[in-house]
């Protein structure tokens, strides 16, 4: 039997690839003669976010509050329509294709909508991030709520369980790995969702879409353009890291996900 990798170098293969891009970066500067206003050295675009740090680290937190409000109605609005989907064949017949619909719509086209009903600003903000994050929730918890064992489906009826212990007893818990799997793609979203929003229906110029507007208009700020894209990353690493954890400590001691390899 081979012995288990050690977790502690986790981070080693990801922080070489990094390098390696990083390399490549200032290879392809140095070759095809970049400048700065098309394309900043990763010393440059450092020393653009440590100049503006108060700025970003300001702006980030805004954001982030932002795409958390999406983030949760997201989560629990997701949850809900799965589970009223679960419900009953009919409801799942006639609810889903809506779903997808509101899926398909560009999100650019939602925009102006957003800004007609409540103005421009958080709320329609938030409405995008919520948008953006909400269909990966519904299609990854309603596919694990019809994914129950047959048989422990047929063990609950032989025991005449009601729908609700069926649901919340079997269901539920079956499906909860199908239900992280779409919150970890709802995290990825929803930041990017809040930035688009406040890139196009912003008002708050403490945010790092309304930044990047200003920034953008600006050729000699395309570092600082770069330092917003970073801080951005930063923004969507937070959301995935937090999900990840909470994914391992549901899922780690049943489910063969998140159970260490032998």
């Amino acid at each position: 039997m081979n012995a288990p990798a050690k977790k502690s170098n986790w981070w080693l293969p990801p922080a070489i690839t990094g390098a390696g891009i990083i390399a490549l970066w200032y290879a392809a500067i140095a070759v095809f003669k970049i400048p700065n206003y098309v394309l900043p050295a990763p010393h440059v675009v450092a020393e653009a976010a440590w100049g503006e740090r108060r700025t970003l680290g300001n702006a980030l937190l805004h954001t982030g509050g932002t795409a958390l409000l999406g983030f949760a109605a997201a989560v629990l609005g997701g949850a809900a329509m799965a589970l009223i989907m679960a419900s009953a064949r009919w409801v799942k017949a006639a609810l889903y294709p809506w779903v997808l619909v509101l899926q398909m719509v560009p999100v650019v086209v939602m925009i102006p909508i957003f800004v007609i009903w409540w103005g421009a600003g958080l709320p329609s903000i938030t409405a995008i991030a919520f948008i953006i994050s909400f269909f990966p929730i519904v299609a990854s918890t309603t596919l694990g709520l019809a994914s129950t064992d047959r048989a422990m489906l047929d063990l609950f009826t032989v025991l005449q369980a009601s729908k609700a212990q069926e649901i919340f007893l079997l269901r539920l818990p079956s499906a909860l790995p199908y239900f992280l799997s779409g919150v970890k793609i709802a995290a990825t979203l929803a930041p990017i969702g809040a930035i688009t929003g406040e890139f196009l229906a912003g008002t708050n110029p403490n945010t790092l879409g309304y930044l990047l507007i200003v920034y953008s208009r600006n050729p000699g700020k395309m570092p600082e353009v770069f330092a917003v894209a970073f801080a951005s990353y930063l923004l969507g690493l937070l959301f995935v890291g937090v999900v990840l954890w909470l994914s391992r400590r549901l899922l780690r001691h049943w489910h063969e996900s998140e159970r260490p390899a032998e």
